[in-house]
């Protein structure tokens, strides 16, 4: 069962049992006919937060052994989770463990889907997953945490250094020490540790004491770049018309000399992981107007088959790829470009990264 249902936040709940009471009352209010939940405040004595009995109509009982957190950081999930593990409840029939906060966000909704742990916070975010009594629920809240104050780490990958240290990571796949990485992104130091603090926090790469990174969850690094960077809104983007189709716009820039760019988006995913035939160009360059003037492209309000982009972040133009006499962005930048990109550019997106999983050593450098 899934839902559109985006409640306003509101003032955030304060202690652990409001951000308790709330997470059950979300799960009660998309409970299918027949179904009940109740919460037991009352587990201190096993160190437990709380735990929520759900029964379905034929009478099968499951239990939601739950912790409740205020602040969330991904990379204490894990901990949370061994915490709950851990707890020995022989009275308690089919436990369903499940985290309950103020905000969760995207990076910890996934780690928690990936374990099949369910969760719920009060913006209305919700993944609860039984198997028996089977029940499945879920729900999409706030994107981004309405009450986060000056104190909290910023939660953000936006920004040229991030995207280049982003790239870098990415791209790379022996592991690298922090000075590597700011040396192959060229980023400061500064922003290099303040990106690699963040992927931390987030669980998304893991840095060894005096050692290089490692476990770098590069999918997901990309998958989480593209909330802070996106084509058309990270960049100055104009529509154009190529009467002729999309073959002669790849003939006209394979012989107009002078252009620096480099395609993304469908073309570039194109060679890689056909997904359906292209209708739609995405094109770097460093001048919009040059660049449409020598292209011989017509700029439209709509029925545009061109969408020509001047990168503010330099970082397109890393390790392009050369093929068949185009220029190609990294696979990794065609991915986050289409992401973010109009139409059925997401599910391409997501098309490109199954194959980059399938094919990292061809790739990742």
């Amino acid at each position: 069962m899934r839902s559109s249902h985006k409640p306003h936040p509101g003032m955030p709940p304060e202690r652990q049992v409001d951000i308790l009471r709330h997470a059950v009352a979300l799960v009660r209010e998309r409970l299918p006919p027949g179904w009940s939940i109740e919460l037991d405040e009352k587990v201190d004595q096993h160190r437990i937060d709380g735990i929520a009995d759900l029964k379905a109509p034929d009478g099968t009982k499951a239990a939601l052994i739950i912790e409740a957190k205020r602040s969330v950081v991904t990379g204490d999930l894990a901990g949370a989770l061994d915490r709950l593990r851990s707890h020995s409840l022989p009275h308690v029939d089919n436990p369903v463990l499940m985290i309950a906060a103020r905000y969760l966000g995207s990076s910890a909704r996934a780690w928690l889907e990936e374990r099949g742990v369910s969760y719920a916070d009060a913006t209305g975010n919700m993944h609860v997953l039984l198997e028996r009594p089977a029940m499945y629920l879920h729900d999409r809240g706030a994107d981004r945490d309405p009450w986060r104050g000056p104190g909290r780490p910023r939660g953000t990958l936006q920004g040229q250094p991030a995207a280049c240290v982003v790239r870098a990571l990415v791209d790379t796949a022996r592991p690298m020490t922090v000075p590597e990485l700011i040396r192959a992104s060229g980023a400061s130091t500064g922003a290099t540790y303040r990106v690699v603090e963040f992927l931390e926090r987030e669980a998304l790469v893991r840095r060894d004491p005096g050692g290089p990174l490692v476990d770098v969850e590069w999918r997901r690094i990309l998958e989480r770049w593209s909330e802070d960077y996106g084509f058309q809104r990270s960049n100055s983007v104009a529509a154009y018309l190529n009467p002729r189709g999309l073959a002669a716009f790849q003939e006209s820039l394979r012989y107009t000399q002078g252009i620096r760019y480099a395609l993304t988006g469908s073309l570039a995913a194109h060679r890689l992981a056909p997904y359906a035939p292209a209708k739609l160009a995405m094109v770097y360059v460093d001048d919009l107007d040059e660049a449409a003037e020598r292209l011989g492209l017509r700029q439209v309000d709509s029925g545009a088959n061109v969408l020509v982009a001047h990168g503010k972040y330099d970082v397109v133009f890393d390790r392009v790829v050369q093929d068949d006499g185009l220029t190609y962005v990294a696979p990794s930048q065609a991915a986050v470009d289409l992401l973010t990109g109009p139409g059925r550019s997401p599910a391409e997106g997501h098309e490109l990264l199954d194959w980059m999983e399938k094919h990292e050593r061809v790739w990742r450098r």
